[in-house]
């Protein structure tokens, strides 16, 4: 639930909580209260003040991002609709307040319970880092031995990375923030994301964002598993946007993969299905197969870090799922050390139209937290206002070869 709905719907429910104690006053004998003329037994006073403790601990419970709120919530709803019928010409307003409640019952069930995107992406990531993958041996690190085969400039962005000792990567699990847009003139939309990678004969890319547009919230879930890939989108959790599918996007989603590579796992390009070209002091080009799809881009280097990423062999798609070819590029920037590795910590998606419009980045992302080769407890999609600062985590597992 949004940060703003959130807070909304506190303060209702806290004050609809308090407005209950009034019914227990005078169930109670505690007040006389004026607003309320129709009689309450003692017996009824005990069933409003539990009504009022049962919904004012709700809202405490939603303040405090408690995830079992809803349960405490869906029993106070129903134990406040019953003394207000009890009371009903005189408590019949506070039904408004408790729809309001149910409604962000509703909601929270729709994006959270087992048919969301939210626990598909659990699922999915869980069968993901369960799967087996190929060791190198107990202990298998990165050596300089391992660079021996890439061009210097990406050998020496591995170096850069912190690669060199630390064990090698099978897979990624990162969490974003930013913003987003469909277009050069359309509005920005906030998101918070993150995704689980892993690499190998069959690789995976499952990345789930939770965006606003217009105020509502916007869930949105990749899933990229060996060479086939989805891009699902619903409005509030519920309302279908877009559903893509097909070889272009099994394409565009390689591109994608190949990308998350070069950007947030260098140790990973030591091993992974990469044919190197050198082109000149700056530039390189790779070409990446995954499966039956094979795709190109240029990486360009500054200083012995990775600036940018061009390709054009990825589709640009609309809201309603249509796919056009236009050149993509991630230019990155803002190296920081994360735990025992150096990464870029933000970056943009452009798209290359040939519109007046021309280059425009549709997407700009803030890397806020990295695990490598994690395990299946540390995958845990809460919200990213309990995370303050960058972090990285190197994990148990060693090795993968494709």
């Amino acid at each position: 639930m949004r940060t703003v709905m959130r807070r909304f719907v506190v303060v209702v429910v806290v004050g609809h909580g308090l407005i209950h104690l009034l019914g227990a006053a005078k169930g109670l004998g505690w007040a006389e209260v004026d607003a309320l003329p129709e009689p309450i037994s003692p017996t009824m006073g005990l069933a409003w003040l539990t009504a009022a403790a049962a919904i004012v601990a709700t809202g405490v419970l939603l303040a405090a991002r408690n995830r079992r709120w809803w349960v405490v919530g869906s029993l106070a709803v129903v134990v406040s609709q019953a003394v207000i019928v009890t009371s009903w010409d005189d408590a019949r307003t506070g039904t408004a307040a408790n729809l309001l409640l149910l409604a962000a019952l509703g909601y929270t069930f729709a994006s959270h319970g087992p048919a969301s995107y939210r626990a598909e992406y659990q699922r999915r990531t869980a069968v993901a880092l369960g799967e087996p993958h190929p060791e190198t041996g107990a202990g298998a690190v990165v050596t300089e031995a391992d660079l021996a085969h890439l061009p210097d400039l990406v050998a020496e962005y591995v170096r850069r990375s912190g690669a060199l000792g630390q064990p090698r990567v099978v897979s990624v699990h990162a969490r974003i923030h930013g913003r987003i847009r469909s277009g050069p003139k359309a509005r920005w939309m906030t998101y918070t994301g993150e995704q689980v990678n892993t690499f190998g004969p069959a690789p995976s890319r499952l990345f789930w964002m939770d965006a606003t547009m217009f105020g509502l919230p916007v869930d949105v879930l990749h899933v990229l598993v060996g060479p086939t890939a989805t891009m699902r989108v619903k409005v509030c959790s519920v309302v279908p946007m877009v559903n893509a599918a097909g070889p272009d996007m099994d394409r565009a989603e390689t591109v994608t993969l190949f990308n998350d590579l070069c950007i947030l796992a260098p140790a990973a390009l030591v091993d992974a299905p990469i044919t190197w070209q050198p082109l000149d002091d700056h530039h390189v080009r790779g070409v990446f197969t995954n499966g039956t799809q094979t795709v190109t881009a240029d990486l360009t280097f500054d200083d012995g870090d990775l600036v940018d990423f061009v390709s054009d062999d990825r589709m640009s798609t609309t809201l309603d799922g249509a796919t056009t070819p236009q050149r993509w590029s991630t230019p990155v920037r803002d190296y920081a050390r994360l735990g025992t590795r150096r990464l870029a910590t933000y970056g943009e998606g452009c798209w290359h139209t040939t519109s007046p419009e021309g280059e425009f980045a549709y997407l700009e992302y803030h890397l806020d937290a990295i695990t490598y080769n994690p395990e299946t407890t540390q995958i845990d999609p809460t919200d990213h206002a309990r995370r303050t600062q960058p972090q990285a985590i190197d994990g148990p597992k060693q090795g993968w070869r494709s």
